[in-house]
């Protein structure tokens, strides 16, 4: 790792010398971004198969949060699992963890982060140009465990187009909710026909401030600020490419360092570490009948140690991981147009005692993937049709003679339909079959976890989970005023989640009426979500006053055993902003109702709350540069929040009020 880093450093010094021999464009700006999840470049808007919301520019600055789940959490059927300020995933649609998949550039993360809600997302959203967020059939695209959706942070580390100029931009906020200090860059340039980037990011916060207790109506519990709620998280990367007519062949390398504390009465924290390395390769027109064929190599060395409070070590997990995408675009046949190819996933997965190394959570496990996949498009008068298909099969090969090898044969469907019945109007459907294979921890574990405090016990003999999804979606996609309405119903057979009977343990798995750990076992059953999103729009993107509002309502049912848990609010939302010249700003608010659907277990309903948020910012240029100066207010009435989607919900609240300042410079 050492070794690693240090050749890392020369080449940032390196491209950093590269990039301050050039002379910076008065009028140079950041060039339009591709949303690189999507199958097909066409109108996101036309996009049955893979329905986008992208989040870019200012939109995605003025949401920037320490973690990617609270970054996107205030965007229609996403909600945030928020176990603290370090940790937190998207949930989407009332489907979290191994059904969510985050994606790189297209190329999954490869973390532990579907493990557990206290593991942390490592991708970075505050060096990222683009943020897409996909839901329905992604699956076909990117493996089962985009069953619920799917999540593409974009930050072209690797580039794909030579840039004339060098163009870049850096960024420093600080916060008062929780003594934030934040710095983010990234710059690219062109040296001949080679690309070059790079990005990096430094954080340091606090422990936030509250505006009640820590625990729900206790007032012997924590005040003032929540404890072991601090961050750090340092990242930086670097990336070069080959660029010519006939397309390009790039690399990238990055690494990551992040330490955030768990905000449970233990106070535990989690040390991170992750190296990755990147290829991407693409060729136009590489046959006949071919327009492009391209390939991606991911390999990934993640580590994260859980320690408690006084350091000392408990658990170490571990994941490497090598995944390979082979993608190629053929030329319209018979009207169809569309992209097949190939997936390959390897990781070594463990999590392991740090004082004896031996496998008291999860032992040792290899798993290996491969996958074949084809998604069509063709249009029949005002009507785009999609279809597609996936099949893929998945082993998992336990270090533990006791524990029996796994195979899972998956196959997932989708054929969809947008019928535009007049200009910029459009009724669309979609049907799905998608599967998921149980996860490793799903399957293996059998110890404790000292940050969730439970006592997990997986079933080796658990099912593929299949999951049938019906979508109806009816939108406006021209003019000042935009709107979009999905209802949909997703059928689950062989459900896998976690059961309790609120047995109590110790460390060692004894029963125990005093134990801090809560045995919980991963059991199958029918489970049913459906829900509804509505987003309205006026003037979205065009100076004076624009207006936008959302609301969104989903409810998840196991058959015969009640509520799923952790389940969102329904939620209504609406965005007030003005822009002219050199200003821009605008106030949010955010309402969630009262959650009371409660699962087995949950004994408390979380209470209502409304969120008001504001920006004002001012751009000026000097000397060539770009510069925006913002203010951002984030829960302006000082709301005691609670997230029904939290596991710490009881005992976690939301930060108090929050004015964040700080300049962001562009060339």
């Amino acid at each position: 790792m050492v070794a690693q880093r240090k050749l890392l450093a020369s080449a940032v010094m390196s491209a950093l010398a590269s990039l301050s021999s050039t002379t910076i464009a008065q009028e140079q700006t950041l060039p339009a971004i591709t949303v690189q999840a999507a199958p097909f470049s066409g109108d996101e808007a036309a996009q049955i198969l893979a329905p986008a919301r992208v989040l870019s520019g200012n939109e995605l600055r003025d949401k920037i949060d320490t973690t990617l789940g609270g970054t996107l959490e205030r965007e229609p059927g996403v909600s945030s699992s928020s176990f603290g300020a370090g940790a937190s995933r998207p949930v989407i649609r009332g489907l979290e963890g191994p059904r969510v998949k985050i994606l790189q550039n297209g190329m999954a993360v490869s973390d532990v982060s579907s493990l557990s809600n206290d593991h942390a997302v490592a991708t970075e959203a505050s060096s990222a140009r683009q943020i897409d967020i996909l839901r329905g059939p992604a699956a076909l695209l990117y493996g089962s465990g985009a069953i619920g959706g799917l999540v593409n942070v974009v930050n072209d580390r690797i580039p794909t187009e030579l840039a004339p100029k060098a163009y870049g931009e850096a960024e420093a906020r600080f916060g008062t909710v929780d003594k934030a200090r934040e710095l983010s860059f990234s710059a690219d340039r062109a040296v001949g026909s080679i690309g070059l980037h790079i990005d990096g990011h430094a954080r340091n916060t606090d422990d936030y401030r509250i505006p009640g207790f820590a625990a729900l109506d206790d007032p012997a519990s924590a005040s003032g600020r929540l404890p072991s709620s601090f961050t750090r998280s340092r990242g930086i990367g670097v990336g070069a490419s080959h660029i010519a007519r006939w397309g390009h062949v790039g690399a990238s390398v990055d690494v990551r360092d992040d330490r955030y504390g768990i905000p449970t009465e233990e106070r535990a924290f989690i040390d991170l570490s992750q190296t990755r390395f990147d290829i991407d390769a693409l060729i136009k027109q590489p046959a006949g009948g071919l327009k492009s064929f391209r390939f991606k190599l991911g390999a990934t060395d993640y580590k994260h140690t859980e320690k408690l409070e006084d350091g000392t070590p408990a658990t170490d997990f571990h994941n490497d991981a090598i995944e390979s995408r082979w993608e190629a675009r053929h030329a319209p046949l018979a009207g169809w147009r569309g992209i097949f190819g190939l997936q390959t996933d390897n990781s070594k997965f463990s999590a392991l005692s740090a004082e004896t190394g031996r496998p008291d959570t999860v032992p040792t496990t290899k798993s290996r993937s491969f996958a074949g996949f084809i998604v069509e498009e063709k249009d029949f008068g005002p009507l785009r049709a999609s279809a597609g298909l996936r099949l893929e099969s998945v082993k998992r090969r336990p270090d533990a003679p006791d524990l029996p090898q796994r195979r899972f044969d998956l196959g997932s469907y989708s054929i969809g339909g947008l019928w535009t019945f007049a200009p910029g109007y459009g009724f669309g459907t979609t049907l799905s079959i998608a599967q998921r294979a149980p996860t490793t921890e799903e399957l293996y574990s059998n110890g404790p976890h000292e940050a969730t405090l439970t006592f997990d016990v997986g079933d080796p003999a658990l099912r593929k989970e299949t999951s049938r999804n019906i979508e109806l979606t009816l939108q406006k996609t021209e003019g000042l005023v935009r709107w979009k309405a999905n209802v949909f119903r997703n059928r689950f057979r062989d459900f896998v989640y976690g059961r309790s009977d609120g047995t109590l343990l110790d460390e060692e798995g004894n029963a125990d009426p005093a134990g801090e750990f809560r045995q919980r076992f991963w059991s199958q059953a029918g489970a049913t979500i459906r829900g509804a999103e509505l987003e309205a729009s006026y003037n979205l993107r065009g100076e004076g006053w624009s207006l936008r509002g959302f609301a969104d309502t989903s409810r998840g049912r196991l058959d015969d055993a009640g509520n799923l848990p952790l389940q969102p609010a329904t939620r209504v939302g609406l965005d007030v902003s003005y822009r002219q010249g050199a200003w821009r700003g605008g106030v949010s608010a955010l309402h969630a109702k009262r959650q009371d659907r409660l699962a087995a277990l949950e004994t408390v309903a979380i209470p209502s709350y409304t969120r008001l948020d504001a920006n004002l910012s001012y751009t000026q240029r000097l000397n060539g540069t770009e510069v925006t100066w913002f203010a951002l207010f984030r829960n302006l009435l000082d709301e005691e929040i609670r997230l029904s989607t939290s596991a710490l919900r009881e005992f976690a609240p939301q930060a108090g009020r929050n004015l964040m300042v700080g300049v962001r410079g562009r060339f």
